[in-house]
């Protein structure tokens, strides 16, 4: 039986993290993925001719810079050239609100009549870039006590900025610092990505995203990564590979055992059962699945609550409100995601209805990056949207109706209706949505949580990643500083056998 320092199971983003950070400092280091190809969640498809998408993760923030100096990743991550645009109407007349473009004050002025609302807009976000600076270091740390946190954020940020973020729900604070309906809501779907909660849950589940959402590598900025996402995994793979951790795909984990001391991994691979042993196995999967790997009854999964799609345009639409779309789509589009608007979905989601108005969100990869086309005219639109919990999806006809509903809603905008910009392929017209059922099946990932369950607080105690077994921990989204692309968990699954 063939065996190795560490097993990984599972070949998400996070696992080649942890494969090229151990195999550089000398372990010896098997990863097993299911799939035929390693990433995860994390890679690039072509589902129509011509393109390369980022179809499941497609902005990078939270991958701190150290990761990428210390792997020697050859990766170019791009700000995008606006941060949101925000379109609405009132009594007949479009306008909207563009964040981060050439004249954000006046934007501002326009759309809530006087500076008093962008004065507390400056002040909030101000206080939040400090915040991010003090915070972010300590995400490749050990844990920090919360009354170490705290007192770390008051000392950077002020007491305000730990009152808004970790005390009281993020309605508390949007109704505290603003006063306009849109502005509201522009910040607070921060904390609503691939997370189904009210903004009023005394629980801060919204809180714990918004978090995430704004401290990323230390200022928050959601960047767009050259050659889509699947670049990011290529050159992960290719530091594991090079650092001399072995990367086995079309290898399916069935049982794992670990006692404290030793461990073994048994997968399927070309039709034969493998067994390796390990002297340590990181999990790159959901705490459930490893349940039912370690042979133990499985904890209940968080549920999945996004709807992706995926379109392939021949031209950029125009906008009634006579925006360029090239400002408009650059940075994040905002669909119907007022402050009222996300309550209002939550309420119907919760309630088991489709959103009469279902909020998302929806950006241009092509604006920042035209790698990924083969067209000089091309563009990719990609819409995250929120308050779709996989529940709804048990209706088999929910996909559909939703992605009329978020076409209808963003054609209310739109001086040319989307379908009229969509490219076709032998007369189907180039769009794709992925729900959460979806990335169950493709991903494994339960319920299709992003995030392999509810985000934590960054503070606690060891590096986040233990589990009851001392020899097994985990190393993906499910680790207490996990979710998105990041190669947080996979670089403190390291860290803790390197420096336990």
């Amino acid at each position: 039986m063939d065996a190795y320092d560490v097993v990984v199971v599972g070949g998400g983003h996070n696992a080649l993290v942890a494969a090229a950070y151990l195999a550089r400092a000398g372990r010896s280091v098997l990863v097993v993925e299911r799939l035929g190809h390693v990433g995860g969640a994390a890679v690039s498809a072509s589902p129509f001719p011509g393109v390369r998408l980022s179809r499941y993760s497609y902005l990078v923030s939270l991958l701190p810079d150290q990761i990428v100096s210390d792997l020697g990743l050859r990766l170019t991550l791009r700000s995008r050239s606006v941060s949101s645009y925000t379109p609405v109407e009132r009594d007949g007349v479009h306008t909207g609100l563009l964040v981060g473009g050439p004249d954000t004050a006046g934007s501002f002025r326009a759309l809530t009549g006087s500076d008093a609302e962008y004065a507390r807009w400056r002040e909030f976000y101000g206080t939040m870039a400090r915040l991010a600076e003090a915070v972010a270091p300590t995400m490749l740390e050990p844990l920090p006590s919360r009354e170490a946190l705290r007192e770390l954020v008051i000392a950077a940020a002020g007491p305000d900025a730990w009152r808004w973020v970790f005390e009281q729900p993020l309605a508390e604070t949007l109704e505290e610092v603003f006063t306009n309906d849109v502005v509201r809501g522009v910040v607070a779907t921060d904390g609503l990505i691939g997370t189904h909660t009210s903004l009023a849950d005394p629980d801060l589940a919204a809180n714990r995203c918004f978090l995430y959402h704004v401290i990323g590598n230390g200022t928050g900025d959601w960047r767009v990564p050259v050659g889509g996402m699947g670049a990011v995994t290529s050159e992960l793979a290719r530091v594991a590979r090079e650092s001399g951790a072995r990367l086995l795909t079309d290898a399916e984990v069935t049982s794992v055992a670990a006692d404290g001391i030793t461990a073994e991994v048994v997968y399927q691979h070309a039709n034969e059962e493998i067994t390796v042993g390990a002297r340590h196995v990181l999990a790159g999967v959901a705490p459930s699945v490893l349940d039912r790997l370690l042979g133990r009854p499985a904890r209940p999964a968080a549920p999945g609550a996004q709807l992706k799609v995926n379109l392939l345009l021949d031209r950029l639409p125009r906008l009634r409100s006579g925006i360029r779309p090239e400002d408009a789509f650059a940075g994040t589009f905002h669909l119907d995601e007022t402050y009222d608007d996300l309550e209002t979905a939550y309420r119907e989601s919760a309630a088991g209805q489709l959103p009469a108005r279902p909020p998302g969100e929806m950006y241009c990869h092509t604006l920042t990056d035209r790698s990924i086309v083969d067209s000089p005219t091309a563009h990719t639109l990609t819409l995250f949207g929120l308050h779709t919990p996989d529940t709804l999806f048990a209706d088999p006809n929910a996909r559909d109706e939703l992605v009329n509903r978020y076409l209808a809603g963003l054609n209310r905008y739109l001086l040319d209706p989307i379908e009229s910009c969509l490219s076709t392929t032998n007369g189907v017209p180039c769009l794709e949505a992925r729900t959460p059922q979806d990335l169950e099946a493709e991903l494994a990932m339960p319920r299709g949580n992003i995030f392999h369950g509810p985000l934590t607080w960054p503070h606690g105690t060891g590096w986040g990643v233990e589990t009851d077994t001392p020899n097994l921990h985990l190393c993906a989204s499910a680790t207490q500083r996990g979710g998105g692309v990041s190669g947080l968990g996979g670089h403190n699954a390291a860290m803790a056998l390197l420096h336990p």
